[in-house]
């Protein structure tokens, strides 16, 4: 084929070993969650202790709604003109190398290194705008572009950066940190608009990243700064909350929260109906308790002495203790199932030892350990659902329990917690293995039944950003559209596929099919036909497409003049290509005998008179020697069709005659009477002489593919079974009785 390059490579070139060992996000690999004291045990049971690179980079979730599959489109801030003059010396030559290759990261990372060094501005600008479109997934340079625009005095670029980057990756809490620090050290705080504006960012930073397994950060940043803020029922309500998320280091938010409660009055720290409902339960209980007391002390008081009197309303010391006795009684419960959710995620979280993304290629154990997390938490959604091959008496049980839940109001809700999970992992997965394309189609096979838009999202995020040279994720993106319906889009697909990797027959070929599937005949036709001129200058992939051409013209089209004009035309730039020939013999004998007899025989004279291997040439002859015998009217055109096959086995030197007496010849041409195509055989081993055989399947489209390199994967397309197998052996021989011997 004309393309032979190894596409699926291409995204997997390692960064230069002499240079710093980085992240593939711009910093050097360290960890970036707690220190190491403040990371807890494992919940209580066995397990592994939790590895220190599993917080390198945290990869962040979503925790109230689910993360938008399709960001919105992001755009880096065009290049300005500055007072800097012309770019630095080496710039045009990195930049250049960088483009004439832009698969091979380390070519970026030197530009980038460059300019940094240089600390030209508009080239670094330059440079960091080209690397994050190719590579967005890099939190590190989205973090080193804004710091850029801020030393340089640009704040409101250094904001928009930051939000670019979080749209294109917005699992990052890295990159949602730096730019809440990046408005805490820009905004004029004593306006009354920017505490406002912050809030908003914290929580769409906890919507966004909340849910990771490495978040606690982002969390325990957002409970301080409301307490900075003075605002400790907000502190309070973000540690609430953080309470039910599944997190490293969970146990610490606990410890937080009860030290919070402690250090306040319990109404600065809840709800107004939360601190009300529990200040009447407490009153209440307090009452009942002292009802009891005072009885028993009026049993033992003096004749005349009475209760002394405690003031209405009052809210005692003993009243507050109560009330901070029954939060942490509702907390308590809370922590334990959040401890439960850890608990059964520990050892998957234990496993994965790069959250982050690089270009570097995972091993295998980590390729299986991501799996192996999303079978398990496919398999809790799974537990939720029905299964429709589940026994019936089985089902009506769980359709009760089923029942039972949503009459409490829960059993929908937790079905939608697990959906929303199962969607933030593969979105956690897709930032470590987005080179992989194996985990993209996954999670397309997984949204698909549920929307068929965000399906669409998905592929488009694959494709257009990190799988551009990948062309079995294009094909089966077409493919998506088409089996829905889109038309348009597939075609799109196709040839922006085509496009980035030019010459790819099978691209062009998924495109011809297309637009016969679509009725679009005409269309179609004139694809292969634009290949063929296209492909002159290569006879190999020119014979190729010439074959699929005149298939098309004369299957569908039910054009033989045209469809052998094109062979033959095919044959003056190829006349050695065997398939050529073949393929106008298919179509001579396809039609009318009393018609074809003629064309037959100049077919077998032209294969004759090319530059064939003789074998080629006498099963060639034999074939029309086959068909003389099968079709002509006079038994002297066979004679002298035999005396011509038998000149050709002297001149070639009798090694063939076997063949033509009907001896078991591991190579023969043959030809059905259906039209089906014909060939050089393939060598059988003796044993298969007598095996039955049955129809060979139709070609597949990957025998195209297996091609691209060279013609000869298409060879199985021609062949057909050994005549022997159904006990023809003497069938042909014609010396026996039936012509004169020569």
């Amino acid at each position: 084929m004309a393309y032979v390059d190894d596409v699926d490579e291409t995204f997997t070139i390692m960064a230069a070993e002499g240079c710093e060992e980085m992240s593939g996000n711009g910093e050097l690999e360290e960890s970036s969650v707690m220190e190491a004291a403040e990371v807890p045990a494992p919940p209580p049971i066995e397990m592994a202790e939790m590895a220190e690179e599993n917080g390198s980079a945290a990869i962040a979730t979503a925790t109230e709604a689910p993360v938008d599959p399709d960001p919105a489109p992001y755009s880096v801030p065009p290049a300005t003109d500055d007072e800097e003059g012309e770019p630095p010396a080496d710039f045009e030559r990195l930049w250049k190398a960088a483009h004439d290759n832009p698969q091979d990261f380390t070519s970026w990372t030197d530009l980038l290194q460059y300019c940094e060094q240089e600390g030209h501005i508009t080239a670094s600008r330059r440079a960091l705008a080209a690397f994050l479109t190719r590579y967005p997934l890099c939190y590190g340079y989205w973090k080193k572009f804004a710091d850029l625009e801020r030393r340089a005095g640009y704040n409101s670029k250094a904001e928009e950066v930051c939000v670019q980057g979080l749209q294109a990756i917005p699992l990052s809490v890295d990159l949602w940190i730096h730019y809440i620090n990046l408005l805490l050290g820009t905004l004029d705080m004593n306006l009354p608009d920017s505490p406002t504006r912050i809030r908003s960012v914290f929580e769409e930073a906890v919507a966004a990243a909340g849910l990771d397994f490495h978040s606690d950060r982002l969390w325990d940043l957002y409970v301080e700064w409301e307490k900075e803020q003075g605002n400790m029922k907000n502190a309070a309500a973000v540690l609430n909350r953080v309470l039910k998320v599944p997190t490293q280091v969970y146990n610490t938010h606990y410890d937080k929260f009860k030290t919070h409660l402690s250090s306040h009055e319990p109404k600065e720290v809840l709800s107004s109906e939360e601190y009300e409902e529990l200040r009447m339960l407490c009153r209440q209980s307090q009452k009942a308790e002292r009802a009891e007391q005072a009885q028993e002390e009026e049993e033992e008081r003096p004749p005349g002495e009475e209760e002394p009197a405690t003031p209405e309303g009052t809210d005692t010391e003993e009243l507050m203790q109560k009330i901070r006795e029954q939060v942490l009684v509702h907390r308590d419960k809370v922590y334990q199932d959040n401890e439960g959710e850890v608990r059964k995620r520990w050892h998957f979280e234990d496993a994965i030892k790069r959250p982050y993304f690089h270009v570097k290629p995972l091993d295998r154990v980590q390729l299986r350990a991501w799996h192996s997390y999303l079978d398990w938490e496919i398999a809790q959604l799974n537990k939720d659902t029905k299964d429709p091959n589940q026994d019936p008496s089985q089902e009506a049980t769980e359709e009760s329990e089923v029942t039972a839940q949503s009459q409490e109001g829960s059993g929908e809700a937790d079905v939608a917690v697990d959906d929303h999970r199962v969607r933030i992992l593969f979105e956690r997965c897709l930032i470590a293995c987005a080179l992989y394309e194996e985990f993209w189609i996954r999670y397309i096979h997984y949204l698909e039944p549920h929307s068929v838009d965000e399906a669409r999202a998905v592929f488009k995020r694959a494709c257009e950003i990190h799988l551009m040279y990948k062309p079995n994720i294009h094909m089966q993106w077409a493919t998506f559209e088409e089996r829905h319906g889109d038309l348009t889009e597939a075609r799109r697909v196709l040839e922006a596929l085509e496009k980035t990797l030019p010459g790819l027959a099978v691209v062009r070929l998924r495109r011809a099919a297309l637009e016969r599937r679509a009725g679009q005949l005409d269309q179609s036709e004139a694809l292969l036909q634009e290949a063929v001129i296209e492909s002159k200058e290569k006879p190999t992939l020119h014979a190729f497409y010439s074959i699929k051409l005149a298939r098309l013209l004369l299957k569908l089209g039910r054009n033989p003049s045209r469809a052998r004009r094109v062979l033959q035309e095919a044959l003056e730039i190829s006349p050695d290509n065997d398939k050529l020939h073949l393929n106008l013999l298919e179509l001579e004998v396809s039609g009318e005998p009393w018609a074809s007899a003629e064309a037959v025989q100049e077919c077998v004279t032209r294969a004759l008179a090319a530059p064939l291997a003789p074998h080629t040439k006498i099963l060639f002859s034999q074939r029309g020697l086959q068909y003389a015998e099968d079709y002509s009217n006079s038994i002297q055109s066979v004679l002298s069709v035999y005396e011509e096959h038998q000149k050709l086995l002297n001149e070639l030197g009798g090694t063939k005659r076997g063949a033509e007496n009907g001896d078991e010849d591991p190579e023969k041409l043959s030809k059905s009477d259906d039209g089906s195509a014909v060939a050089v055989s393939a060598q059988v081993p003796p044993t298969m002489a007598h095996v039955p055989i049955t129809t060979p399947p139709p070609p597949v489209m990957g025998t195209d593919m297996s091609a691209q390199a060279g013609y000869g994967g298409y060879s199985s397309w021609y062949q057909q079974p050994q005549y022997g197998g159904y006990n023809y052996q003497n069938t042909w021989n014609y010396n026996q009785g039936y012509y004169p011997p020569s």
